[in-house]
This record gives C-alpha cells, structure tokens and sequence, in this order.
C-alpha cells in the first residue's frame, strides 16, 4: 500500500517535461466536467484548466477559405473565448510546462494544435505536450502523463480538410437557395445526402398502396393452456386469401372439425453475443430500446466519460464514445474475464472474446465498454438517476454479454391437422442461457421470454374458435435516428462524431421533422431537395459524400495531399454553381398558401408562410402591415377560439396545445391536434402514440371514448 501511495506521488510530482522549474504543470482539456475529473488524480503540482471547446476557429459569417492560397482557412478568436484565452494564457506563463489534454480524435487533436500554436507564441520557452486517455481513471490519466507525445499532424490535417471541404460545399450552395428560394437555408456536404436519403424514403411511402390480405388462427385449449396456431396450408397448398368471404369460406369448412397434433419438429441454434458497441450502434440501440435521439445518447455517453461523482471518488465511467472499432484492450477483456469467472463461471469461454474489427474503421480507440466492470447497473444506481443510468446499464449489459458464451435456442414447431386444414404454432426455449444471464435492458421481450408447446405429438386439442384477421401490406418504414444513423454507416457518409450533428441540423433548419420518432421531410426539405439533386447530383450523392470521406482518411495516414484533391473538385463545383444561378427559376413564395381569413388591423387577407420554426399567417400587406398569428390547428372546443402550439414558459419549456383565447379561455392539451373532427361528439382528435397501437388518432373529449381507428374505419365501411 505504500509503496503504490509512494508512486502515485511520484507521478503526481513528475512533468512531461522531465523536471519541475516553475510550480505547476498547466492542463488543458475541453470541458470543466473532464477537468475536476483528471484534477482528482494528479497532485498539487498539476493545475487542469478547460477551454471549453474550440477557442480558435474559423468564423461563422463566411466562408474564411483562402482559395488563391491552397485553401488556407483563415482562424480567429472564438466569438466571447478572448477571456478563455487569457486565462489560458496567464496561467501558462505561471507553469512550468504545458500539456494539451484535448479528447482522442481529429477534432480533438485540432483544438490542441490551435492553442499550442497560440501558447506558443506567448511563452515561447515553456515546453508544450500532447496526451490523450481513451478512458477518464486514475492509472489511464498517470499513464498518458508519463508518455507525452508531439502533436498528430495526419489528424490536424485531416480535420482542416473536413473543414475546408465543409466550407467549399456548405457555403458555395447557400447562398443559391438564399437568392432563389429563401434567406437563411443552408446546404452541406453530409447534410444534404442525408436529407436526399430521407426525402426518397418519403417517395417511397407515400407512393405505395397497401393491400389487403387475410391469415386464419385457431384459437386452441391443451390442458387448460391457451395455444394460437395459423393456417399454413388447406388441402396441400398455401392458402393466398385477399378479401373476406374468401376467409369466411376457409372458416366455415374447417369449423367443427377436431384438431389433432400430427407432427413436432425440433431445431437448435446458437445466438452468439453481440460485439461491444460502437458509436453507430450505441445510438441506434438507444434510439430502439430507450427511444433516445443520436444527440442525447452522445450528451449523455460525454458525461460519462468525463467524470461521474461516485461520492468516495470521481470517475469517468465508460471509455470515449466516439469510435467505429469493437476492439478492447487486452487489460479490460482480463479484467472482464476474471470478473465473470467469479459470478457466471458456467457462462464464461475458457479464453476472452476478441471481435474482428471492419476494414473501414479507423480503429483509432477501443469499443465502448465500462471503465470499470465491477461498478454494475445495481452499484451505478447509487450515483446515476435516469437516462444516464439507462445508457450506462445499455452500454455495461452490451460489453459484458460480448466476453460470455452464446446462447443456445431450441424452437418446437407443431404441425396441427384441422380437417384439410394444417395449423401451425411455435415455442422457443433456452437450453444455454448464455449471455442473456446479463441481459435485462438490452433485450427485447421476446429475446428474454422461454416458451415450451404444452402438448405432444398425437395429442388432440380442444378448438375453441376460427378466426379470420384482417392485415394490409406493410410499406417502406421512414426513417428514424437509429435507422439514418445505420445508413449513413454502411453507405460510409460521415463518421462517428457527424451522425448527431447531422441529424440536428436538418431538424433546426426545418427540412425535417420528428413525428413519434420518425424523420419526416418538410415541404421546405423536399424542394431543397430536389434543387440539390436534380442540380448537383455529382455532389450530393451517397458515393461522392463517401469518397470524400475515404480521402480524409488517407490525410490522415499522410498517404494524400487534400490541397491537390480539392482543385480536382472545387474550380468545376464552383462553375456549375455560378452556372445554375443563372438559369434556375426564383421560387421565392413558392411555399406561400393564400388564406379566406381576413388581417384584423387592414383587413387585407393573410398568408400562410413558412418561417425559421414552422409555418405561420402573416399580412398580405408586409411590411405596411406586420402582423402575424400562429397558424390554427383546430377549434376549442369550449369557447370557440383557435387551438395553436404553444410553448410553457416554466422548466424545459415543453411544447403544449392551447386556445388562443388565453387567459379568457383555459382549454390547453398536450397532443397535437388534427383536422379531423369527432363523428360522436364533434370535439377534433388528437394523434397519439403507443408502443402496442403505434400511431393512432384519438378524440381530445374526456367523456367520449371514440378511437379514430379499427373503429372509425368500420363506421365508415358501413356508411357506404
């Protein structure tokens, strides 16, 4: 114990610069979060100051890429970071050497590049290094410390060229969309492939026509347990049933016939576990199982990794979060091992998993994986609440399950003869629970349930019923964060620290909406769209956004001069951009609706508009007349007046549904309203959600029970 005591001082004592001239070695990282964690670890000697980001970056304003010169971005102080840097600065003229904690990725290795080069100019004989930690503990910090390295100029350099190219793309075509459809659009190189992306998907619903089939199901008794079998065949042959009566038909042979069960098949399989998460596949499995946006799971995995309060301590919890490689450290999979031979030694391989990592990764950090596996979901619950302790549980579950065995499945399928009709019914049930010993908020219901037929083979059943359901044809789904994030993966469109920012972007610029976890596209969205793609399809499709991608790679392993590359791209872009302005239609007002409702200060009519957060009613008499109103999107059902969205000026503002009569009228609701009105009552419906109904539309009448439905759709058949 001493002696360890004895060498964390030694470490605490010791600056990457070999010898102590002045007090203190100075820290930098990004976050204050990140900064009270490391300071923990080291000793009095060590000062850890957090920039907050970016500090040196290019400006919003413009484009500030120097085209004659190579491209050469042009940097300047961060809007409101001059302070940041000043202290920064005093600091480092006050320390005996400097070390640049930045996080482990390109833009990580920008930011510490942008304020070594500041630093050193203004304390040109301190010495300046870079460390980086893949995981926030005591012994990864004190290691990184005791091997400083230079600055990765492949990664600087790379993520200039990101930049760059973001900036050739992004503000070459913006201002196109300002001058023919609206100020204050935007385009992007991965934005807007991914918008396109979208926007088909979108063709492709609202294209197809479902169509109606039937399947027939014996509802069945076997000592007292309720069996479900389908009908698979009658009289030899795949029953194909389209309409009704043809299912009618089907029942009123089979009815009254006994059912006897004629065969019992047996199949074994072997469900191996799944590999530690990645970036990608930690945001779709978030989105799936705890309905997570990509922008929250990584605001959530940052805190994470930056430090959580464990009261005795302060710890990052799991390792970074930005990464495309399933591999592990040899440390963490013993750690691991010996973790599991303790508590599910029947469960544990004689030797540690290790996963292939894919070609296409840059395999630059580990997995996502705990930092420490002994701190389970039940010893985390002590210090996570909520959504962080649901993410660390999703991401401890994940890892452990992949250094376990697999599971083994025996599924009983039983053929059961009614008349000339074959029902048949399945059960699956675990031999090897493997894995799944671990698994309680990374599994589906049916993953975890084990299920066994309560009958044997020659056995006869009791029929309690025939049945015909009616089912339609399922289209394309669109697509929702996990799904988008999953594409954009296996079509090599951005990388893992893009895929969030993506998203929100086209979410904020109104191209896109969520609607209960769906990515729609506006109208906005498809006209800019189609501008884009019909105009640039060399630029934004999935293979140029790819390739681009592949490029950066290659600067990062020094492999590719990016300068050369983007003359190849830039000079023939830009003419085809000067070439579109000209001959593109202005389609300012193209998205504007003229209204009957009259303005209430000129009494000219109002128009339907769409602005930076949706759609709204302005004059007709702009800029005479100025006024505006939300646009209604149904009639209270108490006084008379427009229900419009509205936004609660407490807590987290939470959008809600009110009258606009308000404070006269205090009808409000928490639903988005429809157009559609109740057949029963007259009060409008609402849409709603669940995960057994899906979408569905419901009447906003506490004393009406009308579901906009199965119901209504039989009313409706029956009114014809």
């Amino acid at each position: 114990m001493a002696t360890t005591k004895k060498r964390e001082k030694n470490a605490s004592d010791t600056s990457p610069a070999g010898g102590v001239s002045k007090p203190k070695t100075l820290i930098i990282v990004e976050s204050p979060a990140k900064a009270r964690t490391i300071e923990k670890y080291l000793g009095t000697h060590f000062r850890v100051l957090a920039s907050n980001g970016q500090v040196i970056d290019l400006p919003k304003s413009r484009m500030a890429v120097n085209i004659e010169h190579d491209f050469e971005p042009e940097y300047i102080t961060v809007r409101g970071k001059a302070e940041k840097l000043k202290e920064l600065t005093e600091e480092a003229k006050r320390s005996s050497a400097i070390v640049l904690a930045a996080d482990p990725d390109r833009e990580g290795e920008a930011i510490a590049y942008q304020i070594g080069r500041y630093l050193k100019e203004k304390v040109r004989q301190t010495p300046i290094h870079r460390v980086t930690f893949n995981e926030i503990t005591k012994p990864a910090v004190q290691e990184a410390m005791n091997h400083p390295r230079d600055i990765n100029m492949g990664l600087v350099e790379a993520q200039k060229a990101r930049r760059v190219i973001d900036r050739l793309v992004g503000y070459t075509l913006s201002p196109l969309l300002w001058k023919k459809v609206k100020s204050g659009l935007s385009a992007g190189r991965v934005q807007s492939v991914a918008l396109r992306l979208i926007c088909e998907r979108e063709r492709e619903v609202e294209s197809f026509i479902p169509e109606e089939y039937w399947t027939i199901e014996a509802h069945l008794r076997a000592h007292q347990h309720a069996v479900r079998a389908e009908l698979v065949l009658l009289e030899g042959e795949k029953p194909v049933i389209k309409e009704e009566a043809q299912a009618r038909d089907i029942i009123e042979i089979l009815s009254g016939k006994p059912a006897k069960v004629s065969d019992i098949q047996f199949a074994d399989r072997t469900v191996k576990p799944k590999p530690p998460f990645t970036t990608s596949k930690l945001q779709q499995t978030a989105a799936n199982r705890l309905g997570f946006t990509s922008t929250k799971t990584m605001k959530i995995a940052q805190q994470l990794y930056e430090g959580v309060d464990l009261g005795h301590q302060r710890l990052g919890l799991i390792t970074y979060m930005r990464t495309d490689s399933t591999r592990i450290s040899e440390s963490a999979l013993r750690d691991a091992h010996d973790w599991l031979t303790k508590y599910f030694p029947s469960q544990t391989p004689e030797t540690p998993i290790r996963y292939s990592v894919s070609n296409a990764a840059q395999d630059a950090h580990e997995g996502i994986r705990p930092t420490r596996i002994d701190i389970t979901p039940d010893e985390a619950a002590r210090y996570l609440k909520g959504d962080h302790l649901k993410l660390y549980s999703l991401i401890w579950e994940r890892f452990v399950a992949s250094q376990m065995k697999p599971a083994v499945i025996r599924t009983a399928t039983a053929d059961i003869r009614i008349g000339e009709g074959l029902f048949r019914s399945s059960a699956s049930s675990f031999l090897e629970e493997g894995f799944y010993k671990v698994i309680r908020l990374a599994a589906s219901k049916e993953e975890r349930t084990s299920h066994q037929l309560p009958f044997e083979k020659g056995e006869s059943l009791h029929v309690d019923k025939i049945e015909g359901l009616q089912h339609f044809t399922q289209g394309p789904s669109r697509y929702t964060d996990a799904s988008i994030v999953r594409a954009l993966e296996e079509l090599g469109i951005g990388r893992p620290s893009t895929y969030a920012p993506t998203i929100e972007t086209l979410i904020e610029r109104f191209y896109v909406q969520r609607d209960k976890r769906q990515l729609v596209p506006t109208a906005l969205g498809k006209i800019i769209s189609d501008i884009l793609s019909q105009n640039f399809p060399e630029v934004i499709n999935t293979k140029f956004t790819a390739s681009m991608e592949s490029m950066l790679d290659r600067v990062e392993e020094q492999t590719v001069d990016w300068v050369d590359e983007l003359k190849k791209f830039y000079f023939p872009f830009k003419g085809k951009v000067d070439d579109v302005m000209h001959a593109l239609e202005d389609m300012h007002g193209a998205l504007d609706e003229k209204t009957d409702e009259l303005c209430p200060k000129c009494g000219r009519p109002l128009v339907k508009k769409l602005g930076r957060f949706g759609y709204f009613l302005s004059c007709s008499g702009f800029p005479e007349c100025t006024f505006t109103k939300s646009v209604p999107l149904a009639k209270c059902p108490k006084c008379g007046g427009d229900i419009v969205p509205r936004v609660s000026t407490r807590g987290k503002r939470k959008k809600f549904y009110g009258c606009s009569n308000y404070p006269t009228c205090d009808f409000m609701t928490l639903y988005k309203p429809t157009t559609a009105a109740c057949p029963r009552c007259g009060w409008f419906l609402v849409e709603k959600y669940d995960k057994k109904r899906g979408s569905y539309k419901a009447c906003i009448n506490p004393q009406c029970d009308y579901l906009h439905s199965s119901d209504e759709s039989k009313e409706e058949k029956g009114g014809e």
